[in-house]
């Protein structure tokens, strides 16, 4: 055998064979039936918790290799890489970052008329924090659409946006996948959520409907309150701004290591604390022991009008 007649073998031949890559009338039943457990199940069970007004439904899939699929998802999704055990050792939960923003602002008391489309954009470690919630309603319904043996939970892994994901390990192999969107309604704010599992997962699974999912509706529900309490618990990285002696063009260029600047104030040094690029507090300069302080004197609004500008 010489190296003129060794051939390679067409990638998705080999995959077709070896059950890692299906026909799409195959492919779409199962997705058309995940698609259905979700527009049937997931509504009551989000509505139940939230006292949101959501409207869901299957709007479609897509298949190719993960990494393209994930690809074109773009830029203004949050995604979160999960495990089932005894079904999928990789699959991945996507939403369009719309939604979570509308959500968040609707949660935190912004009533649906007042919520303008947001543009997609990367979400804020706060908004995140709401994301990883959302992905374990979704997950939790995803463990009994597909009946995995054993009864355990999913793993879900931490909420991220798009932009910071991972590069692909190049020694890693990609493989052919099926991404089944769901359209999520949120209030006026109409966007998706997307569920990307490997073909050969898929090809092996059988959906059934889960019963009694989804609790009375309460209200003020345990999940609506977890959403709240997560906000509250989130951490925030705080800037104290203090305003210098004004100095000339020449002055600055002059600057060198040891030079002293004094405050542009010359008692109780002003200070202004600021959160996301956000005016919160106005505080004065100290010291307590060897550590410098500030102190508040004033705020810059209420306290649901503060968690309004943080979570933005």
């Amino acid at each position: 055998m010489t190296s003129d007649n060794i051939y390679s073998f067409d990638p998705r031949l080999l995959a077709r064979m070896t059950g890692a890559l299906g026909d799409d009338k195959t492919i779409g039943k199962i997705c058309a039936d995940l698609g259905q457990v979700f527009s049937e199940f997931l509504p009551d069970l989000l509505q139940s918790e939230t006292g949101l007004d959501l409207t869901i439904g299957y709007a479609g899939f897509d298949t190719g290799l993960k990494s393209d699929l994930i690809r074109k998802l773009g830029d203004g999704v949050a995604l979160s890489d999960c495990l089932l055990r005894n079904w999928c050792s990789d699959f991945t939960i996507s939403c369009d970052s719309p939604a979570i923003i509308a959500m968040m602002e609707m949660l935190l008391g912004s009533p649906a008329e007042s919520i303008e489309e947001p543009q997609p954009r990367n979400l804020s470690g706060i908004e995140l924090d709401v994301a990883a919630i959302v992905f374990e309603k979704v997950a939790g319904v995803l463990k009994s659409a597909v009946n995995a043996t054993g009864g355990f939970e999913p793993n879900v892994g931490k909420a991220y946006n798009a932009e910071a994901r991972p590069a692909a390990d190049k020694e890693a192999e990609d493989v052919y996948a099926a991404c089944v969107n769901i359209s999520l309604g949120v209030g006026p704010v109409l966007s998706t959520f997307s569920i990307l599992v490997p073909q050969q997962t898929l090809l092996k699974t059988t959906i059934v409907f889960p019963k009694g999912i989804g609790q009375p509706r309460r209200q003020k529900s345990a999940w609506a309150e977890q959403v709240e309490q997560q906000v509250r618990r989130s951490m925030v990285e705080l800037q104290a701004h203090i305003r210098l002696e004004d100095l000339t063009l020449a002055a600055i260029t002059q600057l060198k290591p040891g030079d002293v600047l004094p405050f542009h104030d010359p008692k109780d040094v002003r200070v202004d604390v600021k959160a996301n690029g956000r005016d919160l507090y106005v505080c004065e300069f100290g010291r307590s022991g060897a550590r410098y302080t500030v102190r508040v004197k004033d705020t810059y609004g209420s306290e649901d009008e503060l968690l309004q500008h943080l979570t933005r």
